[in-house]
């Protein structure tokens, strides 16, 4: 009998497996860093050609990168995440080329890093346009609201347990 439940599963697994040959995922999710406390900050005049860099990264890593945005200080990314990569080394490899390609480009970069920790948030496609909204608004959000305020705001809203005292330790 045992024999037999088993053989049915089998069969069951295999009629299953063979319905669902091709994995289908569209994940949006809006990532969030910052640099170090005693980093330089990002000019001006280098954010459009870093955030087009990033994209890059993105596309590399098989995500479709949908909008990029920030300030001096901090970025903010929308994209659709990767389905073969886990989101820590996804932000890992985005920050690590990025910071690479600043150095690169100019001597002013040296001493430039990116924080250890980030945020990561989910986002309804019916959301993407308000999230889009939102990144290319960030100069005008932080005439109001300093990066802290914001990123406190979205732990919150998120419902996301965190300890002040590190989340914005460097």
């Amino acid at each position: 009998m045992l024999l037999r439940i088993l053989f049915d599963y089998i069969k069951l697994y295999s009629i299953y497996i063979q319905n669902m040959a091709q994995s289908l995922v569209k994940v949006y999710i809006h990532l969030v860093f910052h640099i170090k406390t005693n980093s330089v900050m990002i000019q001006e005049k280098d954010r459009e050609e870093l955030y087009a860099y990033m994209m890059g990264i993105i596309r590399h890593c098989n995500s479709i990168p949908i909008r990029i945005g920030g300030t001096n200080d901090h970025v903010h990314i929308l994209c659709t995440l990767p389905r073969d990569i886990l989101i820590a080394d996804f932000v890992k490899k985005i920050k690590h080329s990025s910071s690479s390609f600043l150095k690169e480009k100019d001597n002013f970069y040296f001493p430039f890093y990116w924080q250890a920790g980030y945020g990561a948030f989910s986002v309804s496609s019916s959301i993407v346009d308000k999230t889009i909204a939102y990144i290319d608004n960030q100069m005008m959000h932080h005439h109001t609201m300093t990066f802290r305020e914001e990123y406190t705001m979205f732990l919150k809203e998120y419902d996301i347990d965190y300890n002040e005292d590190y989340v914005f330790r460097d």
